[in-house]
């Protein structure tokens, strides 16, 4: 059984970085469906469920800004961190002052989005857990605008306001028959956990909407 539900997600800044454009970001035109599940399970999550992105809803004009950030370009060493707790004596931390390097980013600016989406339940769910306990604890958790910790549109600089999503769906592209945004990160397959490997889709919008319900999945 499955359950669904609407929120409404917006934000100054987003960034939904593409893989193939490595150290310099480059966002994607829109939120990703595992942005949006990373969203929807920062309200709630359990293992006792599991979120299924169906349709996005993308409300305010696609727009792109470019910043530069100072970021460093190393990170500490597991091999230093297991040697010091050996004994051995070495540096466990990072000088900023040398390792510091300007990059740039492709951002998109000013966002809106409606996700919907719904739940199904796993083999993890104990005999108390059943659909519409989990329904009512997202329409609460969603009301009041609780979440276990602060989502975000790409990376932590960028947190997003959320509320439930009662009111009809106006999108910014309403008129646009089909806009094609080309392959997009789809999700994380986890099925391996010493071998997880990314999914792809051809993100096409319709009318401001991607639906994703029954888009084909490449790996």
């Amino acid at each position: 059984m499955s359950v669904g539900v609407r929120v409404k997600v917006w934000g100054d800044y987003a960034l939904f970085s593409r893989p193939e454009m490595k150290v310099e970001r480059c966002s994607y035109d829109i939120m990703t469906p595992s942005a949006a599940r990373g969203i929807l399970e920062a309200v709630y999550w359990h293992p006792g469920m599991v979120w299924k992105i169906d349709r996005i809803h993308v409300m305010k004009p696609i727009q792109f800004t470019s910043i530069r950030r100072n970021e460093v370009k190393s990170k500490v060493s597991a091999n230093n961190v297991l040697s010091v707790y050996n004994g051995a004596k070495k540096d466990l931390f990072i000088s900023s002052k040398e390792e510091i390097v300007q990059r740039a980013s492709l951002l998109l600016k000013d966002v809106e989005y409606v996700i919907e989406a719904h739940f199904e339940m796993t083999d993890q769910a104990n005999d108390s857990d059943n659909p519409g306990k989990f329904k009512d604890i997202i329409m609460r958790r969603l009301k009041r605008g609780e979440c276990y910790h602060t989502p975000y549109f790409g990376c932590r600089e960028f947190p997003v306001n959320f509320c439930l999503c009662d009111d009809e769906i106006h999108g910014a592209y309403e008129v646009v028959e089909e806009k094609d945004l080309g392959f997009m990160l789809f999700d994380m397959d986890y099925s391996n956990p010493e071998d997880i490997q990314p999914m792809f889709f051809r993100a096409v919008m319709r009318r401001g909407v991607v639906d994703l319900r029954d888009c084909e999945v490449i790996r």
